[in-house]
């Protein structure tokens, strides 16, 4: 078992892939046979894609207060007039997609929250069109992130109340990047240097949901998530590597994130939930009381 992404690097070289060492992590764990785990990973993929099927559509959260842009950005990309290329557009899309559906009170998968749940598969399916990811290679996209996500678990925290947005958001990108990197051919080593781009840009950003809920900023901020994913990814695949080590990068996060104060860890006491504005949707989402 991996400690850290320094030590999963050097332990995936025992196996054929992350993917792999990461089936056999979770056979050893939880008992189970090989193939149930990768049933159980395909109904995770299936529940992704479906998820932005229905975040497509355009329907509103129960509050109202979201719904409808994935369907925009869609339009925008049929329309041939985006400007960051139709591939990076499609994985912000496709994560906002999700997190619509999320807010819809739908059924999602979190990797590795609900509030960060389209980071992920909004850069799968980036891959795919970019890639031509059958679907074993998908299903390894997955394992890959997974371990990745288990390891800045393992050693900080995915938790927007415990380390603020750069540990939800943040979490899921990096997940998305060194798997990104995987996918592409790039190694392992590679993939760490992906993780610790994404991370060392999203130090810092706090959570602060406005009203309470995992809507305003968090469907958008997943599309930024799946962005600067890509980004991360492409960079360590050109040569790019960084001065901090991977896990001297999420040592950091974690520090950073108990040093914010509590009115940016999920609380809505601070950041735009207490903007004017903010204040206001709290107020017509609970009533004045």
């Amino acid at each position: 078992m991996f400690t850290n992404v320094q030590t999963l690097i050097e332990e995936s070289k025992k196996y054929d892939s992350v993917a792999e060492m990461m089936i056999a992590i979770e056979m050893e764990q939880t008992g189970r046979g090989r193939a149930q785990i990768i049933s159980m990973m395909e109904h995770n993929l299936e529940t992704m894609i479906t998820s932005i099927q229905k975040g497509l559509l355009g329907e509103k959260s129960r509050t109202g207060l979201t719904g409808g842009d994935a369907k925009l950005m869609n339009e925008y990309i049929t329309s041939g007039k985006g400007l960051s290329g139709d591939i990076i557009l499609g994985a912000a899309r496709d994560a906002v997609a999700v997190n619509e559906v999320n807010a819809q009170m739908g059924l999602i998968c979190a990797t590795p929250t609900a509030g960060s749940a389209g980071c992920m598969p909004g850069v799968l399916t980036a891959a795919v069109q970019k890639l031509g990811l059958n679907h074993e290679q998908q299903v390894d996209f997955l394992f890959s992130g997974g371990a990745f996500g288990l390891a800045i678990a393992n050693n900080a925290t995915i938790s927007g109340a415990e380390g603020g947005c750069q540990a939800e958001i943040g979490s899921a990108a990096a997940m998305a990047s060194g798997a990104l990197v995987l996918a592409a051919g790039g190694s392992a080593e590679q993939a760490g240097y992906a993780i610790a781009l994404t991370l060392q840009n999203m130090l810092g950003l706090i959570c602060d949901p406005v009203a309470g809920l995992v809507e305003i900023p968090c469907v958008h901020r997943n599309a930024m998530g799946a962005s600067q994913a890509m980004i991360s990814a492409d960079m360590a695949l050109a040569g790019v590597k960084t001065a901090i080590p991977v896990d001297e990068v999420i040592s950091c996060m974690y520090n950073v994130g108990r040093s914010l104060p509590a009115a940016f860890r999920e609380t809505a006491e601070g950041g735009l939930a207490q903007t004017p504005t903010g204040r206001k949707i709290m107020a017509q989402v609970f009533g004045d009381n």
